[in-house]
């Protein structure tokens, strides 16, 4: 893994971006310089140059909202060309609605075909090189956990679940005394000579510590060092899901991995940076969609004839209340009761026009008069409501640590996380939250936004 502006992404995955770039600059140019040309047979590389860039980034933007990218399974020529079709489908719409404003950047059918097709074979031939390279033993990381108690148990699910750009190979655990035993006993392995030499012998990549209590005699903190010094890296279980996960897990977080980790960019330059994109991204979608709203605002009073718009107080950076915008999902009577409560699996609060528009999620988009206002980010954790903060900030350890920065539209729990509706799945995606709080950057927003393409085309997570 490697680190883009604090956020961690695959070496593989990196590699792959590039790689496919190149191979869709290359098969426009190669197409343009077989039939691109004035009429007289001069070559217009004007044209070539912008129309060549412009479809490989077209390309690559589409794959990357349709997942392609997220690469966690075995794929061969057929799983990959499944894959690849409506990408290039959905590149080539977009690609169309381009042409449609400008027009000079037209191929023509002929040569937009042969672009299409040489395109679509370098990135399988790509892909399949990338993926079975990637299956080398050669790249696998050696994993040796120092531990063997509920976290180290984590730890090994969590590198089994990492089949793709980045695999692991468990070496084992190195359970300590007075800890309790979590997994297999095929997993453990004896402690009869210094971890420098196991790590030697296993030809171990990378020592993780699982310890919690790492205050016991029993933790071979001298033996860390020496592996430290011998070339062996070593890391904790927090960065361990940081990095692999994205995650800050809640279990093997201690107060100064947050203190001392760096992250946490509140400077003034980050702050405008922030502020752009927010009204930049919150402008261009409001153009993008204002015949979707105006749609959604007909149907929802053709249903019921009820109020268009919901308010509802939220809490928002600094723990301050804030009116939070949405168009109306569910009946008008949905709290008569008196308490709030979350949304349900198939709620039956929710109108049927709602549940179109939840589904689409085009019933966040009145919320881009918050970010406006600048009460939300674009990007940013999920803004919660005061009276399920005050039960959460009472049961979850640093809960508060979400609204250090101001809450957003989107965020990488609700893109990475299905729709929160319980204190378990509010632990599940605070754990988002954190690393995105720690982490966050431009870089990061603009994979978030890109997710969430994938999020609403294919409804995932609403309810």
């Amino acid at each position: 893994m490697i680190r883009i502006f604090n956020h961690y992404v695959s070496k593989m995955a990196f590699i792959l971006l590039l790689l496919e770039l190149l191979m869709l600059l290359a098969s426009a140019s190669i197409a343009s310089a077989l039939w691109f040309n004035d009429g007289a047979g001069h070559f217009r590389a004007d044209n070539l140059y912008l129309s060549s860039l412009t479809f490989a980034l077209v390309i690559i933007f589409s794959m990357s909202a349709l997942g392609m990218y997220q690469h966690s399974s075995r794929e061969g020529i057929r799983t990959t060309l499944i894959r690849i079709m409506p990408s290039f489908g959905l590149g080539f719409a977009l690609l169309s609605a381009l042409i449609a404003v400008r027009p000079e950047m037209y191929f023509g059918r002929g040569i937009s075909i042969l672009i299409f097709a040489l395109g679509a074979t370098g990135v399988l031939l790509t892909r399949l090189v990338v993926f079975k390279s990637a299956e080398s033993a050669l790249l696998e990381a050696r994993l040796l956990f120092i531990g063997g108690g509920q976290l180290a148990r984590e730890c090994i699910d969590l590198a089994a679940s990492k089949f793709g750009f980045h695999q692991f190979h468990v070496i084992g655990c190195v359970p300590l005394q007075d800890e309790e035993n979590c997994v297999p006993d095929a997993c453990l392995l004896p402690m009869g000579e210094s971890l420098l030499e196991m790590a030697r012998k296993y030809e171990a990549s990378e020592i993780v510590v699982t310890v919690t209590n790492r205050r016991s005699r029993a933790f071979p903190v001298n033996q860390l060092l020496e592996c430290a010094l011998g070339g062996v890296r070593v890391i904790d279980a927090a960065t361990f899901f940081e990095r692999e996960a994205c995650q800050i897990r809640m279990d093997s977080l201690q107060p100064s991995y947050l203190i001392f980790g760096g992250g946490f960019d509140q400077s003034l330059i980050r702050a405008a940076t922030k502020r752009a994109f927010d009204l930049a991204a919150s402008s261009l979608i409001t153009l993008l969609t204002l015949p979707l709203m105006l749609a959604a605002c007909a149907a929802i009073l053709l249903e019921d004839g009820g109020p268009v718009f919901y308010r509802q107080e939220r809490v928002g950076r600094d723990g301050r209340i804030f009116s939070v915008l949405k168009f109306r999902s569910m009946r008008t009577d949905a709290e008569s009761a008196g308490a709030p409560r979350w949304a349900s699996r198939d709620d039956p609060r929710i109108t049927r026009v709602g549940r179109i528009i939840r589904l689409l999620r085009i019933d966040e988009l009145p919320q881009m008069v918050n970010v406006f206002r600048g009460e939300m980010s674009f990007v940013g954790p999920r803004p919660e409501r005061a009276y399920f903060v005050r039960q959460l900030e009472r049961s979850i350890p640093y809960y508060g640590v979400r609204h250090g920065i101001k809450p957003g539209i989107t965020g990488l729990a609700q893109v990475r996380y299905q729709y929160g509706a319980s204190v378990e799945d509010a632990i599940e995606k605070l754990q988002y939250d954190l690393y995105y709080v720690k982490n966050n950057s431009l870089f990061l927003d603009l994979l978030i936004l890109i997710d969430t393409v994938q999020v609403v085309l294919f409804g995932k997570g609403s309810r």
